[in-house]
């Protein structure tokens, strides 16, 4: 039964409030960013993926997925690139099609089905020869298509891959767009869906005529959304088909790796059934472990290092 009865976190004074804990890294924080070194690869279907590498010649490598509308330069993935890198363990840091600030050849995007490409990346990797063990590590989105690679792939999963950490995943995409439609969660959702109107835009200058704008203003939810551009450019029925089939709790109990999902039970844009309980319970592979605080993907910790409780959560789980 791996539920972590109780969560090391303890969010810093005044940093209890799970907005400010979702809001501040993004805002606030700054790590450095110059250790990636970019290499773009192409994919099966003649389009393109940007892989950052963060490498110091060690043995193992974790692979890190980001959140949606992020990319390999978000806060969350910086910090715990440059704490892996100092806990002896390189970093693959990759963009989804379309997130790395150039355009994806072909007329869809990424999305949370996406598990493909999360195994292009992780065989990527595997080629090169170079690591005795990989990890994967996922935040928000990235959590979700990490778990369910892991699960989908369960019987086919290269050798190396020896285990995960996610933060803050929304294991059931249905029940966590419901919370980012609540009034107080409204931020985030205005937030997602106009940066998501710029891609969609910038797919209209360069292929017109076979993706358009018209009437977006109208679009007020992740529904509106998926069920009018998401689900058809990729083959779901409509938008409860595309979050049904990719949510990553239906994959859970597949794993056969130790996975640690954390997230924290005042997350904003998780609702009950997005913290899978029951499935941690009956698996002897899935962890997960709910601190009281820290929002989405923030685990806020301040120390002369610069390092999050995420990030030092993270290493502890993948040393075992």
């Amino acid at each position: 039964m791996p539920l972590v009865e109780r969560s090391t976190y303890k969010p810093p004074l005044f940093f209890s409030n799970c907005h400010i804990q979702t809001v501040y890294p993004t805002l606030i924080r700054k790590v450095n960013r110059n250790f990636y070194l970019r290499e773009r690869v192409n994919t099966p279907d003649d389009d393109f993926l940007d892989l950052d590498w963060a490498v110091n010649g060690n043995k193992r490598l974790a692979v890190i997925s980001h959140g949606l509308e992020g990319n390999t330069y978000r806060q969350y993935a910086l910090g715990m690139v440059k704490h892996l890198l100092e806990n002896g363990i390189d970093a693959l840091a990759w963009n989804y099609r379309g997130c790395s600030g150039e355009p994806n050849r072909l007329l869809r995007f990424y999305h949370n089905g996406d598990t493909g490409d999360v195994g292009f990346v992780v065989d990527h990797a595997v080629k090169t020869g170079r690591y005795s063990e990989i990890y994967l590590i996922g935040f928000s989105m990235g959590g979700n298509l990490t778990l369910s690679y892991l699960g989908k792939n369960a019987d086919t999963l290269p050798d190396l891959v020896k285990r995960s950490v996610s933060f803050s995943v929304p294991c059931d995409l249905g029940d966590s767009c419901a919370a980012l439609d609540k009034i107080i969660n409204r931020m985030y959702l205005i937030r997602f869906l106009r940066k998501l109107h710029k891609k969609i835009k910038t797919k209209m200058e360069i292929m017109p005529g076979k993706i358009d704008d018209k009437g977006y203003s109208s679009i007020k939810s992740f529904k509106d959304f998926d069920n009018r551009y998401t689900a058809p450019m990729n083959g779901f029925k409509d938008a409860q088909d595309y979050w049904d089939r990719t949510s990553c709790r239906h994959f859970l109990n597949r794993i056969r790796i130790p996975s640690l999902i954390v997230s924290a039970k005042d997350d904003p844009i998780l609702q009950d059934k997005c913290y899978p309980v029951d499935e941690a319970a009956d698996s002897n592979y899935v962890y997960l472990e709910m601190p009281e605080h820290g929002g989405h993907t923030g685990f806020i910790e301040f120390n002369r290092e610069n390092v999050y409780w995420s990030e030092k959560r993270a290493v502890e789980f993948l040393e075992g």
